[in-house]
């Protein structure tokens, strides 16, 4: 059986879980921004989620995938218990087109972009990333992700899907 690994990543999150999933099964992971040509049958695509959503890079990715075994794995700044978390990881199943399998997925908290955090402080009050004092925290909880333990969760979801 033919692996590939590729994913999309701003901050460098998901290129963590991207290389140890594909040291896991012995491959190299491939940015998918080096528009890599991939033959393999088994593939886990790998994205940051922007608005609920795989970032377009993925998504454009996982709109081009017939016939494979696709798992799924992400990154988001909220912590992967929470409903919103679950509504992303629905979207990037959705992207999926229906000739595929999706054999696997994992999502994981992981460092907010500088940047990103720079644009919520300056939104107003009732806008819904505003900053607050459990927002501030839940960016803070996020800045140490995705850490051992998320890598390890993902190898293992990974290497459950393979089996």
């Amino acid at each position: 059986m033919a692996i590939a690994v590729v994913y999309a990543t701003m901050t460098g999150n998901t290129k963590q879980v991207a290389d140890a999933l594909a040291a896991a099964v012995g491959v190299t992971a491939q940015n998918l921004a080096d528009a890599p040509e991939v033959t393999a049958d088994t593939v886990a695509v790998g994205y940051w989620v922007d608005k609920g959503l795989p970032n377009e890079d993925a998504a454009k990715f996982l709109r081009t995938l017939h016939g494979k075994r696709v798992f799924l794995f992400g990154t988001l700044g909220a912590s992967p218990a929470t409903p919103h978390a679950a509504d992303c990881r629905k979207a990037a199943r959705e992207l999926v087109a229906a000739d595929n399998t999706v054999i696997g997925e994992f999502l994981c908290q992981g460092a907010i972009a500088p940047a990103l955090l720079a644009m919520f402080e300056k939104f107003p009050a009732d806008h819904p990333h505003a900053p607050t004092p459990e927002s501030r925290a839940r960016w803070a909880a996020a800045a140490s992700h995705p850490d051992a333990d998320d890598l390890a969760a993902a190898v293992a979801a990974w290497q459950a899907a393979l089996q």
